[in-house]
């Protein structure tokens, strides 16, 4: 991992995304912490799940124009521009704050979200073009890690600031945000930094000529219709799109709940303390990405997919039986680690097996499907609450989805699950060198031969070689009714001296 920041640019474009992500935040937080201090019940609900909405819809309405950029101009120039553009944004959400305009704050989110979404292709698709392909899972693992440092110091440092400047009597929205106005500038400064750092980086590719953006077709939908279909090239991709779009969809439920929860059962509404318990859940994640990249050192560890998925799923599911600031704590700091086992094999699988030249549009669509799916939880979470269902209840219905989630990665990735477990179980007890992964061809057909044979060979054979490995077995043994089953599972191969395939 060291070697990455030995990269030219590699480590002003770090410090970019960690940037880039808490500017993104800061806004959102001082008018959640805002809503929160100044509604309740279901209008507290609805409430903040209308800012995440406004923060995702531009990721919707702008998933062409922002693939079309990414591919034809050098990304690099694109979050120059970005960034400058940052600089103006955040300048006018001051002044909204000075003025006291509570609803114009409200709209500015949407035109931030704008300008985030124009800049995320760039931003991610730039590390393919720095990186060597051994070192994409390092990279995501690092970017994902700092994202989510981001966030976490976001998420604190504004509401520890919010908590300091406002009195304990203030309850109009827009007098809250007439007193912490000084907010605004750390929104600016973060902004300018950001950008000094963006002239830092350089270009790796030319600008496309001959792409050219028809309006025409983006208003009839064609261009939609089209970077749909080149999602779906790739079943593989196609997948990860959708596993990665169904997390954030719970995890975005999740978090518009989560202050109102807190706020009915424990009776809370300290914004530094809501905040804290959502960071350990981000502090999680960083522990989950590390996790991933040790154990994907030589090849992707898929494997790691499903078990995320599971953990995922039980966490849900007992946040809401807990009462006790510690356990929720603990709780969403369990969860944070399953996420990063869910989703950095993801982005890396992404990233592998799409072509640099259509990076950019693959993905934007990776960010319109995540969006769209969002969107789609927080329209329900305000529909639960219009109807009366309470934060509780939505804890166990998202809980019943990932779990749906874990069911279906199991389907595709049962076999890569076990081969993790083995690893991970004898890892335990062996010290194992691989030599020679390089001759096993990644897609054609591999016959193995082994000298000998022994009750470990198969153990050994599944933690050295990424493939899933389709065993030859005696008839008589594949026979045996406690463990045809088994075998039938992994699709081992029956050949007896009497017959061929049966």
């Amino acid at each position: 991992m060291k070697q990455l920041f030995k990269i030219t640019g590699f480590t002003p474009y770090i410090f970019i995304i960690f940037l880039n992500a808490m500017t993104d935040l800061g806004h959102k937080i001082v008018l959640q912490n805002t809503i929160l201090k100044a509604y309740d019940g279901s209008e507290l609900i609805v409430l903040t799940a209308i800012v995440n909405a406004l923060i995702l819809l531009p990721f919707i309405l702008l998933f062409s124009p922002a693939g079309f950029l990414s591919d034809k101009y050098p990304k690099v120039q694109i979050i120059r521009v970005a960034a400058l553009f940052a600089i103006g944004i955040t300048t006018l959400i001051l002044f909204s704050y000075i003025m006291g305009w509570f609803w114009v704050a409200f709209g500015l989110t949407f035109v931030l979200a704008a300008q985030s979404a124009i800049y995320s292709p760039a931003k991610y698709g730039l590390i393919k073009e720095m990186v060597e392909k051994g070192q994409l899972t390092s990279a995501n693992s690092v970017v994902q890690s700092v994202t989510i440092v981001a966030i976490l110091a976001g998420g604190i440092v504004y509401s520890v600031f919010f908590e300091q400047l406002l009195p304990q009597d203030v309850k109009d929205p827009s007098l809250i945000l007439q007193t912490i106005y000084p907010l605004g500038f750390a929104l600016i400064l973060a902004s300018v930094v950001e950008y000094l750092f963006a002239l830092n980086l350089s270009k790796r590719v030319k600008e496309q000529k001959r792409m050219k953006f028809h309006f025409k077709k983006y208003a009839n939908l064609t261009y939609l219709k089209g970077n749909m279909k080149l999602l779906h090239k790739s079943p593989i991709v196609w997948l990860s799109i959708i596993g990665l779009a169904i997390f954030w969809g719970i995890s975005q439920l999740v978090m518009a709940i989560f202050g109102a929860y807190v706020k009915e059962n424990l009776g809370i509404d300290n914004t530094v303390v809501i905040n804290g318990l959502l960071a350990l859940s981000g502090l999680g994640m960083v522990l989950g990405s590390l996790l991933v990249s040790r154990f994907s050192k030589r090849f992707i560890e898929v494997g790691l997919i499903p078990f995320g998925a599971i953990g995922v799923s039980v966490s849900l599911l007992f946040l809401p039986t807990l009462e006790s600031l510690y356990t929720l704590g603990f709780t969403f700091f369990l969860y944070g680690i399953f996420a990063g086992l869910f989703i950095v094999p993801l982005n890396t699988i992404i990233q592998l097996l799409t072509p640099k030249r259509m990076m950019g549009k693959v993905l934007a669509g990776n960010n319109f499907m995540q969006n769209v799916f969002m969107f789609g939880f927080l329209f329900l979470t305000t529909l639960f609450a219009y109807v009366g269902l309470d934060s509780s209840s939505l804890f166990i219905f998202v809980a019943l989805v990932a779990f749906i989630g874990f069911v279906f990665t199991l389907k595709y990735l049962a076999h890569e699950f076990v081969q993790f477990l083995v690893r991970f179980f004898f890892g335990f007890f062996y010290d194992i060198d691989v030599k020679g992964l390089e001759n096993l061809k990644a897609q054609k057909g591999v016959l193995l031969l082994g000298n000998h044979v022994s009750f470990l060979d198969w153990a050994f054979l599944q933690i050295a070689t990424p493939r899933p490995i389709r065993f030859v077995i005696d008839r008589n043994y594949y026979n045996l009714w406690y463990f045809k089953p088994i075998f039938k599972f992994f699709k081992a191969i029956p050949i007896s001296t009497r017959g061929g395939k049966g």
